[in-house]
């Protein structure tokens, strides 16, 4: 069996939606991508989301619908800021907060993916009990996340915590839960110098989701498609090899460019051609038009 995948982008890879939900979905549908993942960041904008009330939920969940796409994820970075594995313990109240209220998020959108980050304590001096820490916050969020029938996938990040794919899968075998698995950056293994081709091996049967960015050393954003250093025959080949199906979501900054959707549609015919080259079937995800 041939492996098949549907594509999606990162919201900041299009036009901010600053609350036309109907003109920015129409720019994912325009650039023919299948899904797009939100994101719930460090911004004052995007954090705010973890308090969206179900009407207003509704309202973005039909906007997708009705432009002919989905919600697929939701990215839920603020835990840079808000620090699982935090030495001060109203920081680590405060980043459980942001599990339950992430996941919460999601079940409001039908979103069936939250995106966790692999980040200790980003902004504290290292210490060697922030990985305990950060476990214990995790482990208390996932009965929430069961309950909400929503998946935990963990992204392995730039900086020096959860970097690689093996890091993540520790983690995942560490509470060998259903509800959490990966969620890969294949970017991020590049830019910290890893092998495409082994750790996508180290993730077999744990990987929900992927998603690709170009990079080079030291620079884990904005590098155009096909100017960095990822090796993506070797890292979609691996994938072909597994026989791996599933999404692939695109992310990019394109800080609001006029042309973002142009970028982005280019963006997915490149991404496209490489999978097909290696053996990847890319397909469009079927749906309807209208949502209750």
């Amino acid at each position: 069996m041939r492996s098949t995948v549907t594509l999606g982008i990162y919201e900041k890879a299009l036009r901010s939606p600053d609350d036309d939900w109907a003109r920015f979905f129409a720019d994912v549908t325009e650039a023919r991508f299948s899904f797009c993942d939100l994101s719930v960041d460090e911004t004052h904008q995007r954090a705010a989301r973890l308090d969206w009330t179900e009407q207003t939920c509704r309202k973005v969940r039909n906007a997708a619908a009705n432009q002919g796409t989905q919600i697929g994820g939701i990215c839920l970075s603020l835990h840079r800021k808000v620090m699982p594995g935090s030495a001060d313990p109203r920081i680590r109240n405060q980043a459980l907060d942001v599990y339950r209220k992430g996941i919460d998020l999601c079940h409001n959108l039908g979103v069936s993916v939250c995106q966790v980050a692999g980040y200790f304590a980003y902004y504290e001096a290292p210490d060697p009990d922030a990985r305990r820490r950060y476990l214990d916050c995790l482990e208390a969020a996932l009965p929430y996340a069961a309950q909400a029938g929503v998946m935990l996938g963990i992204e392995n990040v730039d900086g020096h915590d959860i970097s690689s794919i093996p890091d993540a899968v520790e983690v995942v075998e560490h509470f060998n839960n259903p509800w959490l698995q990966t969620y890969p950056d294949i970017g991020n293994i590049a830019e910290h110098g890893g092998d495409e081709t082994t750790e996508l091996r180290a993730g077999v049967g744990k990987m929900l989701a992927i998603h690709v960015k170009d990079t080079r050393p030291g620079e884990p954003r904005r590098v155009p498609f096909g100017t960095g250093n990822v090796k993506w025959n070797d890292a979609f080949t691996e994938l072909a090899r597994q026989k791996w199906s599933g999404r692939i979501m695109l992310e990019m900054w394109n800080d609001d460019s006029p042309d973002s959707v142009t970028i982005c549609a280019n963006a997915r015919q490149t991404v496209s051609e490489w999978l097909n080259n290696a053996g990847i079937s890319v397909i469009q995800a079927q749906r309807t038009d209208t949502c209750a």
